[in-house]
């Protein structure tokens, strides 16, 4: 492979493929162990190795090229600055919910998935599906579908009463995928929504009409994962190539990152990639700054480390308490990712990849309220319970739930979603006091998925119910015989006036049920005279 070109035929051996793009890097600084909080990934690829196969000249050279000064402060870009100066946000844990969008050209096919663009190019069979509705790729390429993405009947005012009525405290946009599209009003980069496709400022109108809910607001950020994102099979590559048309198009160089990957492309694609992130810092002051799996390379840490120290300084001043949230060991020096370093660390889907128990320390999970993150047309998408039973699971192990939910391109949240969305905030006026500002217990569970899932405030312990008992809860874990049990004072039933009759021994707590229940899905018994703490 000629040094400077980075073409990809297959995702599955991307991991290979950056090793050998950069000799002066060792295979620990590519793919480091597992980490001890989370199960190990199935894959090379869920490892995180998305970003361009840099070495540290080229990212010193691009950090170089940044012209924004450091904010003063006592953020310097370095680990140990980050480490002495940084905390997490007061309001960040008591939070417990928040809601993700993922919303961008991606959602104008609505095809496969979010990552429509990089199929197309290089997936037969998406090429062929791509070609039936739209025609020859020389002709419409993924860069056709910005006109296309309109938003004509987005209201960002009924998006952020929405994410009130369900009951979330945060909200985040994706304000750059991996297709390189800015959603915001940008100076950087002119593939922006305001010189195109909605012609609109989408990241500033949801920041204002979120804030105005009271709830706080950040942005997420992709575009790391852009420079190698595409990478188009041979006949198409040469086919495009000839015509010198779409991916080869000197005009749209800069937007697909394809025809030109030399040291020099990336330097100037590494430099780009921090002003976008100073110039969002900067724009919209963001409670949240958050970065997906390409930033995961040791390589780039100088540029993170840059990013990170001035927002932090730019949030000193601005008087508000701020933090990045990455995946993995984005911002862990030392490949733990249990040793976050300025960061909140954030898990992709509820499932293995997340943690298993109770997990110290600030972290989220990132989920998909349905199949596909982007929208997509013939998407599944959960239902309340379904959504409930996991933002349950990870508050009573220590966690945020992060909900992805997926607009159409014209700004219409579909129906199925939005009945999700309110579903779970009517479950929330309800129950949220054994959600929200709450901590794990010594256990985050009792039996199975029809058992119990527990949390605690000061010295009151939720036994949160994920099946209705009939007649009789008895929770085993407050038997007599349990030293740290404690003796039980009184029980309530949240949403169910007056208290409950208990009996507690050496079985367990008994807990006499009422005939109705206070709400769907599960419900949450509130007991006191524990001592917990």
């Amino acid at each position: 492979m000629k040094r400077g070109k980075f073409f990809i035929r297959h995702a599955t051996t991307l991991a290979v493929v950056l090793l050998a793009a950069s000799p002066k890097l060792n295979a620990q600084d590519r793919l480091p162990k597992p980490a001890r909080g989370s199960a190990p990934p199935s894959k090379l690829y869920d490892y995180g190795v998305m970003g361009p196969p840099a070495t540290p000249a080229i990212v010193a050279a691009a950090l170089a090229a940044v012209t924004n000064p450091l904010p003063a402060g006592p953020f310097q870009p370095n680990w140990d600055s980050l480490r002495k100066h940084y905390r997490t946000p007061a309001w960040f844990e008591p939070a417990r919910f928040g809601i993700f969008l993922h919303w961008g050209i991606y959602s104008v096919p609505a095809h496969h998935n979010e990552w429509y663009e990089k199929h197309m190019y290089g997936n037969p069979a998406d090429l062929q599906w791509h070609e039936e509705h739209y025609g020859p790729v020389a002709k419409f390429g993924y860069k056709d579908f910005i006109p296309m993405f309109t938003a004509a009947k987005w209201n960002p005012e009924a998006w952020a009463a929405l994410f009130k009525g369900a009951g979330a405290k945060y909200v985040i946009l994706t304000a750059e995928h991996h297709d390189n599209f800015a959603l915001w009003d940008s100076k950087v980069t002119p593939y922006n929504a305001v010189k195109m496709g909605p012609h609109r400022d989408l990241v500033g109108d949801l920041a204002k009409a979120v804030r105005q809910q009271g709830l706080k607001f950040g942005v997420s950020n992709h575009g790391m994962e852009n420079f190698t994102f595409v990478n188009p099979t041979p006949g198409i590559e040469a086919q495009l190539q000839a015509a010198q048309a779409d991916l080869y198009d000197p005009k749209w160089q800069d937007f697909y990152h394809v025809a030109d990957r030399s040291n020099a492309a990336m330097t100037r694609f590494l430099t780009d990639w921090v002003n976008r992130n100073l110039e969002l810092i900067d724009l919209y002051h963001p409670d949240l700054l958050w970065f997906d799996n390409g930033v995961n390379l040791r390589v780039l840490d100088p540029l993170k480390e840059f990013v990170a120290a001035y927002y932090y300084n730019r949030a000193r001043k601005w008087g508000k308490q701020v933090s990045l949230t990455t995946k993995y060991i984005a911002y862990a020096p030392s490949n733990d990712d249990t040793r976050q370093m300025g960061s909140i660390v954030d898990f992709e889907k509820v499932g293995p990849r997340s943690p298993r128990g109770i997990r110290p320390g600030p972290w989220q999970v990132d989920d998909p309220i349905g199949s596909t993150w982007g929208y997509t047309s013939d998407m599944s998408v959960s239902g309340p319970g379904a959504i409930l039973f996991k933002l349950v699971d990870t508050v009573s192990k220590g966690g945020n739930y992060l909900l992805n939910i997926s607009p159409m391109a014209d700004g219409t949240i579909p129906e199925a979603q939005q009945k999700t969305l309110l579903g779970i905030g009517r479950w929330l006026d309800v129950n949220g006091e054994a959600i929200y500002g709450t901590r794990p217990w010594a256990h985050f569970r009792e039996g199975g998925n029809r058992g119990f899932r527990f949390t605690t405030r000061g010295d009151t312990l939720y036994a949160i119910a994920l099946s209705w008992p009939e007649n009789e809860a008895v929770i085993t874990s407050l038997a007599t015989t349990d030293a740290g049990a404690g003796k039980v004072k009184s029980v309530m039933l949240l949403g169910h006036k007056g208290k409950l009759d208990f009996k507690q021994d050496t079985t367990g707590l008994r807990i006499k049920m009422p005939a109705e229940k206070p709400c769907d899905y599960a419900c949450v018994l509130k007991i006191t005279g524990l001592t917990l703490h």
